[in-house]
C-alpha cells in the first residue's frame, strides 16, 4: 500500500483573475497544444506543464503504473496568492479548493484533498477552514512564510486553533525563498532556498511556541524537513548558549520536539532517508514524491523500497503515518 502525501493539482481551467482583479504575479493557464499547457504569470513563462497536472484520469493511470493506491492533493504553491488583498486570495482559494474537493468526491477511493486559505486574514481564513471540513477535506497546505512573516506569528494563532479544533492537519510547503532575488542563478532558490525555508519554519514553529500552545495540531513540512535535522545540532547549541535570543518565547530544548510532527520522504538521497528516519522516528516521516514535478521522485517509494528497513517500518512510510497525519484509518484504502 502507497499513499502519496506530497502531490500537486491544479484546475484545467484558471479564471482570468490578473484581469478581474487588477493584480500582477497571478498565474493564468495557456493551453497551446493537446496535454500541454503553459502557466504565464504578467505575460512570462513560470512553467511548462503537462496533462498530469490537471487531469485526475491521466493521474490515477499513472498512479497505477507506479503502484500508488492514493495521493493527497494539494495546489501549487504559486498558488497561495497571499499577496493579493485579502478578500482576493479568499476567492481563489475558494474557487481551488471547490475544485480539488470535486475531484475528490469523484473519485474517494484515489485521492485525498488538502484545501488552500487567505492566511493573510486569520478571519477569513478560519471560515474558510471550516468550509474545507465541510466540503470533505482533510486539512489545508500553507506556506513556508507569510509575505515574510514567520508561522510564529501570533496573527496565525487562531488559525491553528481552528485548525487543531477541527482535526484538519497542516501541510508546511516552501515558498518565497529567502534570498531568491541574490541567487536567481542554476535554480538556486529551488537547491538552497528550499531546503533553508524547511529549516525556518521548523524553527519559527518551535521557538515561538506553535507545537506547544496547540499539542493535537497534526503539522507535516515538505521535502523532509528542508535542513533542519541537518542543522538541529547548531540549532540546538545555539539555544544553549544564547537562550537571551532563542528561548524568549520557549524555554524547551529544540531537540524535545522531534517526534511532535511529521515530514515526508523526499530527501533524494538513502543516507539522508536514515538520518531523517533517526532524527524524526520512523513513524513521523511519510512518502511524498511533489508529483508531478521534476524535484520530485520519478519513481514513487522507490528511495523507500531500496533502503536497508523491516518491511514493519516501510508500511510506516507507505501508508501507516500518512493516516495518522490525516486523521483517516485504514478503512479509507478499502472504499
Amino acid at each position: 500500500m502507497k499513499i502519496d502525501i506530497h502531490t500537486h493539482i491544479l484546475p484545467e481551467k484558471l479564471p482570468n483573475w490578473a484581469e478581474k482583479f487588477g493584480l500582477s504575479g497571478l498565474i493564468q493557464l495557456e493551453h497551446h497544444q493537446p496535454g500541454c499547457a503553459r502557466m504565464m504569470r504578467d505575460g512570462k513563462l513560470f512553467r511548462e506543464i503537462q496533462s498530469n497536472s490537471w487531469d485526475p484520469v491521466v493521474r490515477m493511470e499513472e498512479c497505477s503504473q507506479q503502484q500508488v493506491d492514493m495521493q493527497v492533493l494539494s495546489i501549487v504553491p504559486i498558488m497561495f496568492s497571499y499577496w493579493a488583498k485579502p478578500e482576493q486570495t479568499l476567492a481563489i482559494s475558494q474557487f481551488l479548493n471547490d475544485h480539488i474537493a470535486e475531484v475528490v468526491g469523484r473519485y474517494p477511493d484515489r485521492f485525498i484533498g488538502l484545501g488552500t486559505i487567505p492566511m493573510n486574514h486569520s478571519g477569513m481564513a478560519v471560515t474558510e477552514l471550516e468550509r474545507c471540513r465541510e466540503i470533505g477535506l482533510v486539512g489545508v497546505e500553507i506556506g513556508s512564510n507569510i509575505e515574510g512573516k514567520n508561522l510564529n506569528s501570533r496573527e496565525f494563532f487562531p488559525i491553528y486553533e481552528a485548525a487543531e479544533g477541527l482535526g484538519l492537519c497542516l501541510f508546511v510547503h516552501p515558498w518565497n525563498m529567502m534570498g531568491a532575488s541574490e541567487m536567481s542563478e542554476y535554480w538556486l532558490p529551488w537547491l538552497v532556498g528550499m531546503p533553508a525555508e524547511g529549516s525556518r519554519a521548523i524553527c519559527s514553529m518551535i521557538f515561538g511556541g506553535v507545537f506547544d500552545k496547540f499539542p493535537k495540531l497534526r503539522i507535516a513540512f515538505a521535502h523532509g524537513g528542508g535542513n533542519f535535522a541537518g542543522s538541529l545540532g547548531r540549532i540546538e547549541h545555539g539555544f544553549r548558549v544564547r537562550p537571551d535570543l532563542c528561548a524568549i518565547h520557549n524555554t524547551v530544548n529544540p531537540r524535545e520536539y522531534l517526534g511532535h510532527f511529521w515530514v515526508d520522504s523526499l530527501v533524494h538521497d538513502s543516507r539522508q532517508l536514515h538520518y531523517i528516519l533517526e532524527s524524526f522516528g520512523e513513524d513521523r516521516v511519510m512518502l511524498g514524491t511533489d508529483y508531478p514535478f521534476p524535484l520530485g521522485e520519478a519513481n514513487p517509494g522507490e528511495l523507500i523500497a531500496s533502503a536497508e528497513l523491516s518491511l514493519t517500518t516501510k508500511d510506516k512510510l507507505l501508508y501507516q503515518s500518512a493516516l495518522e497525519w490525516t486523521g483517516l484509518s485504514e478503512e479509507i484504502l478499502g472504499r
